[in-house]
């Protein structure tokens, strides 16, 4: 730090200043064109791009290195660039989107696919990711539910752990193969109303700390380096100008020390909010939040030097931030190696290799949840296929943040049956969401003469990701007539279908034989599928969203609160009570569901003792059993409720998992360990501790079908 600092001492208030401002690559550009173009827009001046402190989404290494190069040069202090990018699942290889990495409920596969684009982004010249989003989500609508892990707290806290050591590693210093992580968005915008994105977040603290905040603090506790402020309110507080949230919460109570920085535009935003009349006064706010990095805006750099003189903003606000971004580009070792693993040669070597290809497959075979099988997967050999849909020899299956990804690189599902039997019928039979009769025909045509038609459906990527929110999550109509009309020829039907949401499957679910949840799989997608589809992958992925029976129910999520009035399989017929009068309560698809080509039997859940001293532990036992005639994987689940609370309690708690990977006639004991750590929550007071009285422990395959055991905590 002593060098760090000494550096701070030698620079100007401007120097100061501009390193807390971060553009993309095209204003260091020498085009002429940036004088009339971003440059005259948002009021950069040539010392501002001499002296940014970093530049996001510049493509790869020989682009990265010149960058640097020219900037080098340029700076009076030797002081180098930041280079930050979205390495969202993957940089040229590309993994399944992350809600389907979820689905493998397996953190070693999620810390290899972070570390494998680590590698990919490292040897290009990035030095950040903006990874892992650990936003807790329920509500399908919003589409950046892909970037998420879904409904659960505790399972979100663990992939934001495994997600942080996969990029960061444990050398972040050293091992130039890793990048810095940063989580986001702090805070809970994965609650905007509506599902609308970019929209209001509004809910108490005891919820926020409860529910949103705990992924957040596992990546810090995990070391994440930075934190990316939400474009969301928070208490009717913008999170980029919010000081309790930033100040308060995320600097003094957690002791996070790291860099924080805004989300693209996010100071500006404050305008539209309503609670900045200009940019002076956004940039104001935003600096004594405690925010060290304005993203693609230029608040700082055209007003902080003004507002310092004019005695509204303390300068020493300013050096804690630059201190920041300077220990920052210290720790990655910029200051030696301002390149660091920038290599146009590696790069080469690196980017999209067989390895990496290899990984990217399993993962994606992995990340497949099998939703239906009416005994008609695996495929056999020998068996006729019509591979009908729009994904049939569709690329489009890597999802909307894979940014660095390249479609034609892609193994499209054609692909991947087709290294598998030359038995296949292809045709399109509709586009995403429009079709012709002529298609319809030809589609038809197709399947006359299969055995089994293979049916890919699902949304473009653009109908999912950032801005991608839609009131409606049934599939497009053309592709529900296409599966109306195939359903026709009375045969099997397999859905395979791509997405980056839970979907209201009405119209498909019914119609369809087997159903295949596929995500947007990645660059061995096709490949995967077809492993899943053949029985050499028996599926194990598990749901980590609730898949809604209607749009009308959302937010729809397993760790719900009773009502006064709870609806009950006794009271069903009664009107006055917590239910819809034109759909059930329940979800189609419960968090934690998945099936498989085998079958589980569970044992009767035992547990140590009845009564749970507060320095003692419970623990619970299951045996399962793997009874049909082929290996497969089985995902243990463990739930715990707490009968009267101080205040209201979820049905259930999801407080940990097991996998197993079970061969047939095999039984395996599985014991999960209950402290009274895990019964806590945040009381009135908002403080976290636990009650003593009446809970209940659950096992089973997911949060619906469950065994309980009831038990007591004595304090």
């Amino acid at each position: 730090m002593t060098k760090i600092t000494a550096l701070l001492e030698q620079m100007t208030l401007e120097e100061k200043i501009f390193q807390l401002m971060q553009l993309t690559p095209n204003f260091l550009s020498e085009d002429d064109a940036n004088l009339t173009g971003p440059l005259a827009w948002m009021g950069v001046t040539e010392s501002m791009v001499n002296n940014v402190g970093s530049v996001l989404s510049a493509v790869g290494a020989k682009e990265t290195i010149a960058l640097q190069k020219k900037y080098m040069e340029n700076s009076r202090l030797g002081i180098p660039l930041l280079l930050m990018a979205d390495i969202i699942h993957g940089y040229r290889t590309i993994f399944p989107v992350t809600l389907a990495i979820a689905s493998t409920w397996d953190m070693e596969l999620a810390e290899r696919s972070a570390a494998i684009a680590a590698k990919e982004s490292a040897v290009t010249g990035i030095h950040v990711t903006f990874a892992p989003m650990v936003d807790l989500v329920r509500d399908p609508r919003w589409g950046r539910v892909m970037e998420s892990t879904g409904e659960d707290p505790f399972l979100n806290s663990e992939y934001a752990r495994a997600f942080v050591r996969g990029f960061q590693g444990d050398d972040l210093a050293g091992d130039m193969d890793r990048v810095a992580a940063c989580v986001k968005h702090f805070a809970a915008y994965g609650a905007a109303e509506g599902g609308r994105d970019y929209n209001t977040v509004n809910m108490s603290e005891r919820q926020l700390r409860e529910s949103y905040l705990p992924a957040y603090k596992a990546a810090l506790d995990e070391g994440c380096e930075m934190v990316m402020t939400a474009f969301n309110t928070v208490d009717g507080i913008p999170a980029t100008g919010n000081k309790w949230l930033m100040r308060n919460l995320l600097r003094d109570e957690w002791g996070f020390d790291g860099m924080l920085i805004s989300d693209w535009g996010a100071v500006s935003e404050m305008i539209p909010h309503g609670v900045a009349a200009d940019g002076a006064e956004a940039a104001q706010k935003a600096i004594e939040a405690g925010v060290d990095m304005e993203m693609m805006t230029s608040n700082y750099a055209n007003h902080l030097k003004e507002l310092v003189e004019a005695g509204k903003v303390d300068i020493t606000l300013i050096d804690e931030c630059v201190l920041r971004v300077l220990k920052l580009k210290d720790k990655l070792g910029l200051f030696e190696n301002p390149y660091r693993a920038a290599s146009e040669e590696r790069e080469k070597e690196v980017l999209l290799c067989d390895e990496h290809r290899a990984a990217a497959r399993e993962i994606a075979a992995k990340s497949c949840v099998l939703l239906k099988n009416e005994q008609v997967l695996p495929l056999r050999s020998g068996q006729k296929l019509a591979l009908i849909g729009p994904f049939a020899e569709s690329g489009d299956i890597l999802g909307p943040w894979s940014i660095w990804g390249k479609q034609d690189e892609a193994v499209q599902l054609h692909a991947g049956l087709s290294a598998r039997t030359d038995l296949i019928a292809t045709a399109k039979g509709c586009d995403i969401d429009s079709g012709s009769e002529e298609q319809l025909q030809e589609a038809i045509n197709a399947a006359a003469d299969a055995d089994i038609i293979v049916l890919a459906l699902g949304e473009s990527s653009e109908m999912s990701g950032e801005a991608g929110s839609r009131g409606d999550i049934r599939l497009p109509q053309s592709q529900l007539k296409l599966i109306q009309k195939l359903k026709l020829l009375g045969k099997p039907i397999v859905v395979v279908l791509f997405n980056g949401r839970p979907l209201d499957l009405h119209g498909v679910i019914e119609e369809a034989d087997a159903l295949l949840e596929a995500w947007f799989p990645g660059t061995e997608g096709g490949n995967a599928i077809a492993d899943v589809l053949f029985g050499d992958v028996n599926p194990s992925g598990r749901l980590t969203m609730s898949f809604p029976y209607s749009v009308g129910q959302v937010p729809v999520y397993y760790n719900n609160y009773n009502t006064g009035r709870p609806l009950t399989p006794q009271n069903a017929n009664e009107r006055y009570v917590s239910k819809y009068l034109d759909m059930p309560n329940a979800p189609l698809l419960p968090f934690g569901y998945g099936l498989s080509y085998t079958s589980f039997s569970y044992g009767e859940v035992s547990l140590s003792t009845d009564e749970l001293h507060a320095e003692d532990t419970l623990e619970v036992s299951v045996e399962v059993t793997n009874t049909g005639v082929v290996a497969g994987g089985e995902v243990v689940q463990l739930y715990v409720r707490d009968i009267a609370g101080e205040v209201v309690r979820p049905l259930k708690e999801l407080k940990g998992f097991r996998k197993l990977q079970l061969q047939p006639g095999e039984t395996e004991k599985v014991t999960f360990l209950i402290t009274e750590e895990q019964l806590r929550y945040y009381h009135t007071d908002l403080q976290l501790k636990s009650d003593a009285g009446e809970f209940h422990v659950f096992v089973g395959p997911n949060s619906r079908d469950l065994e309980a055991k009831p038990f007591r905590l004595v304090k």
